[in-house]
């Protein structure tokens, strides 16, 4: 939906990305447990109150644009949906995403595309130091679960840095990331470190679908799978279109999107549909 004038779209010529996973809370039926299941809980009678859905998104981190969305029961890990994703990837993007999703199938399904990735590590992974770059970064290697004798090896840069008084720990929290972007003239460490933290903008727009559009504790309504399904695609529908014309709007006086209010711009176009019905189509 941005264009490189879009403020926040593009990083080094790369439009940037993130992807990453939530869950609906859907009308507690007999149908709808059938077709999406539910959580397990560790309190009464061990499971979740609703039934829900889980999906995973690839958003455009500029406009906050639902670029493409899967979706599945809740017993479906976020891991396998995102999978799906990068068949709306290409050359010229670089996709963030969150530490649970570092691993060499899913690494490579993206990077198949042409797409460049920025991902966090898990704490515990161990990664080698192949080779010291001039910026404090370092080449290393990654393999999947299934290469125990480590023959077929996918090559990545590591980024690691910390953020002071951030979380429990006051001394400060380590972060540790892996790029694509292997050149450290061209893609600086302490610019990618700064960068990455655009990848919680993806956690903005699902409270925007989510809990905005909807109304905040709101349980889909729908007591059949298949309208389920066509309630949240509409959510996504009318987030998309709420998203295009906050994009109109910033650009006709040279503004970040995310300077124009999205709770505003939904009142105003419910507003529109009520008092003038056509003002706003979704």
């Amino acid at each position: 939906m941005a264009d490189e004038a879009t403020p926040g779209a593009f990083w080094r010529g790369l439009r940037v990305l993130a992807v990453d996973g939530t869950c609906w809370d859907v009308a507690d039926t007999e149908a709808n447990q059938a077709a999406f299941g539910r959580p397990g809980s560790g309190r009464g009678s061990k499971r979740s109150a609703f039934v829900q859905v889980r999906m995973a998104a690839l958003v455009e981190v500029g406009s906050h644009a639902v670029l493409d969305a899967e979706l599945a029961g809740c017993r479906t890990d976020e891991v396998t949906l995102v999978g799906r994703l990068p068949r709306s990837c290409t050359a010229g993007q670089l996709v963030l995403a969150d530490r649970e999703f570092l691993g060499v199938p899913l690494w490579r399904a993206f990077t198949d595309s042409g797409a460049d990735l920025l991902w966090r590590v898990p704490a515990n992974r161990v990664l080698p130091v192949n080779k010291l770059l001039r910026d404090g970064s370092r080449l290393s290697t990654i393999h999947a679960a299934t290469d125990p004798a480590k023959r077929d090896p996918v090559q990545v840069r590591v980024v690691a840095y910390q953020l002071k008084g951030c979380g429990k720990d006051a001394a400060g929290s380590d972060y540790r990331l892996v790029t694509t972007l292997l050149d450290p003239r061209r893609y600086a460490a302490r610019q990618l470190a700064a960068l990455y933290h655009e990848r919680w903008e993806i956690e903005s727009v699902f409270a925007e679908i989510m809990t905005f559009q909807p109304g905040a504790r709101v349980v889909l309504s729908s007591k059949t799978p298949d309208g389920v399904l066509q309630q949240i695609c509409a959510h996504l529908l009318i987030h998309h279109s709420l998203r295009e014309l906050m994009l109109r709007t910033a650009a006709t006086r040279q503004l970040d999107p995310d300077r124009i209010s999205f709770t505003e711009t939904l009142r105003s176009a419910r507003r529109s549909v009520t008092v003038t019905p056509g003002g706003f189509s979704p």
